[in-house]
C-alpha cells in the first residue's frame, strides 16, 4: 500500500474496485486480520486489527470468493456451529440459524448436505453464515462470481434489506454494474494507491462528459478521431478503441448529424453509430488504463 487513507461510514455499502494486482485483496486482508500491515493503522468498528485481532474478528463477517463451507455438516449445522464458535448460546444459535435459513431462502434445504447445494445456494449460505454472529462489518469478496442472474438478484435483495439496519458492507468486485447499482460510495485503486473516491454518480460525472458516441466508418479511424474532437460541438475528447472512435461529449443534441457530416467530409461513410451514457467502466478504464493484467 502507498499511503492509503480510507474511511468507510457505518451502515453504508462501500465498493473497492481495481484491476488485478491493484491491492484490493491486500487491503481487505489487512482489515480482516489475514494480512499484517508493516506500517500504519487499520481499524474495524473502532478496533485496531493488529493490536486486538481476536476482538476484531468478532466484529467481522466474511463471504470469500471460494466455497469454504464445511462439507461434513448439513446446511443448518454450518450456521449452528458457526454461532457456537462465536460464543452464542445453543438456544440462540438454533433460533438464529432457523431465521437466517428462512431469510436466505434455504429453509427447505436445512438438512441437506452442502455438496448437494447449487452455486447460488452455497453462496447464500456463506452470506448467512457470515452474519450469523451479527458482525459490525461484512466483507464480500466477489460474492456473485459464477452465479446465474436469478441467484445474483436474490442474494443482493437479501443483502440490501440487511444493509439498512445491519452491518456495514465492504464489497471488493470486478463487476462494475453490480458496484454501480448497489454501492453508496466507491473507491478505485491501482498499484496500492487510491485514484478516486466518490458516489457512483459522482465518479461518472468526473469524466466531464454526459454522453459517449461510438462510431465506425469505412475511412481511417485514426484520422477520424482528431477531426471529431475538433469539429463536433461539445466534444471533450476522442480516442480510437478497436475499429471505432469513442467521442466523449457534453450534451447529445445535434451530435449525431455532426458526427455523420465529419465522416462524410473524409469521403467515408458511417458503418455503425451508437450513443450511450458514461459508465463506471468508462471511469475505471480512464483511471487504470487498458493494458491487460495477469
Amino acid at each position: 500500500m502507498d499511503r492509503l487513507d480510507l474511511s468507510v461510514n457505518a451502515g453504508e455499502i462501500f465498493g473497492l474496485l481495481g484491476p488485478n494486482g491493484a491491492g484490493k485483496s491486500t487491503t481487505a486482508g489487512m482489515l480482516t486480520t489475514r494480512v499484517i500491515p508493516t506500517s500504519g493503522q487499520a481499524l474495524v468498528a473502532g478496533i485496531d486489527v493488529v493490536a486486538h485481532p481476536a476482538l476484531a474478528k468478532q466484529m467481522i463477517g466474511l463471504v470469500p470468493q471460494s466455497n469454504t463451507l464445511d462439507r461434513s455438516l448439513t446446511v443448518w449445522e454450518n450456521l449452528y456451529f458457526h454461532g457456537l464458535f462465536f460464543g452464542m448460546k445453543a438456544k440462540e444459535a438454533r433460533r438464529t440459524a432457523h431465521e437466517l435459513l428462512v431469510e436466505f431462502r434455504l429453509d427447505d434445504r436445512a438438512e441437506a448436505q452442502v455438496a448437494a447445494l447449487s452455486g447460488g445456494m452455497a453462496q447464500r449460505l456463506m452470506a448467512a453464515r457470515a452474519i450469523m454472529h451479527s458482525p459490525s462489518v461484512l466483507f464480500l469478496d466477489e460474492p456473485t462470481t459464477g452465479l446465474d442472474p436469478q441467484s445474483r438478484i436474490a442474494l443482493w435483495e437479501i443483502l440490501r434489506e440487511r444493509a439498512g439496519n445491519g452491518p456495514t458492507i465492504f464489497l471488493s468486485t470486478h463487476n462494475m454494474e453490480e458496484a454501480d447499482e448497489h454501492c453508496d460510495r466507491i473507491a478505485i485503486m491501482d498499484h496500492g494507491r487510491m485514484l478516486a473516491l466518490d458516489t457512483p454518480q459522482g465518479l461518472k460525472s468526473s469524466i466531464g462528459a454526459d454522453s459517449i458516441v461510438s462510431v465506425s466508418s469505412t475511412g481511417d479511424v485514426a484520422g477520424l478521431a482528431p477531426l471529431l474532437k475538433d469539429k463536433v460541438e461539445g466534444a471533450v475528447r476522442a480516442e480510437v478503441v478497436g475499429n471505432s472512435v469513442q467521442l466523449h461529449t457534453r450534451g447529445v443534441a445535434g451530435v449525431i448529424p455532426q458526427v455523420v457530416a465529419v465522416v462524410e467530409s473524409m469521403g467515408a461513410s458511417v458503418t455503425d453509430l451508437s450513443v450511450t451514457e458514461p459508465t463506471l467502466e468508462t471511469v475505471f478504464i480512464n483511471l487504470t488504463g487498458k493494458e491487460l493484467r495477469d
